[in-house]
């Protein structure tokens, strides 16, 4: 009798759990989890600004999953890789790999070479766009005219107007925003990668929040 008990217990225990996961592959989300109440140390999402569309993915496993940011920690700046395609192509894109099943990508937003920006993932959700800082950080993709990846003027202004904001509200310092190549060692995005001082006259546009280091 004692043998059977233990073989029923083990047939109804729940299986151990595995640490196989690789964040920069992300593993398919058989559900979609509820996004948690803040915790007092983690900065919530913003109201989306007038000034953006916001245009989300339907939820899927392939580009909007529906996970918990588990908090914002940076901003990564990406190019779409695409010349002369449009954010809202971008974002149908990313919208129709439910359908296609072709890869497993996203970003939080979009611009256009006009200035157009698109909110495609909530800011309080994970995009796949960043690898392991996929959990951590919030990404755009701009869109540009050629294999150059330099961006328009509008597109570069719209950049600069987001990213602001973002320092802004989750109160981020200089070496928050970064490019995907800073992360994952990636051409991207191309024209700041190839002339980096391009990308410090960026990175010198923006206010940034005060460093805690010096107020303490």
């Amino acid at each position: 009798m004692v043998l059977i008990s233990q073989l029923v217990l083990s047939f109804f225990a729940e299986p151990e759990a595995t640490a196989d996961h690789d964040p920069s592959t992300p593993t398919p989300s058989p559900t979609v989890t509820a996004t948690p109440a803040p915790t007092p140390d983690v900065i919530g999402p913003p109201a989306t600004p007038e000034w953006v569309q916001e245009n989300l993915l339907d939820i899927n496993e392939y580009s909007r999953p529906g996970i918990a940011l588990e908090q914002v920690n940076g901003v990564v700046v990406h190019y779409t890789g695409n010349p002369g395609t449009t954010a809202e192509q971008n974002r149908s894109y990313f919208n129709n790999l439910a359908q296609t099943h072709e890869t497993y990508a996203s970003s939080n937003f979009v611009i256009g070479m006009d200035g157009t920006i698109i909110l495609c993932v909530p800011m309080d959700e994970v995009a796949y766009c960043t690898g392991e800082r996929n959990y951590d950080t919030l990404s755009i993709e701009v869109c540009h005219p050629d294999d150059t990846g330099e961006f328009t003027q509008e597109a570069y202004d719209a950049l600069v107007r987001l990213v602001q904001f973002l320092i802004d509200h989750y109160q981020l310092q200089r070496e928050d925003i970064l490019r995907h190549y800073d992360v994952m060692g990636k051409e991207c995005p191309r024209w700041f990668v190839e002339h980096p001082e391009d990308w410090q006259a960026f990175l010198d546009e923006f206010t940034y929040a005060p460093d805690p280091e010096d107020a303490a």
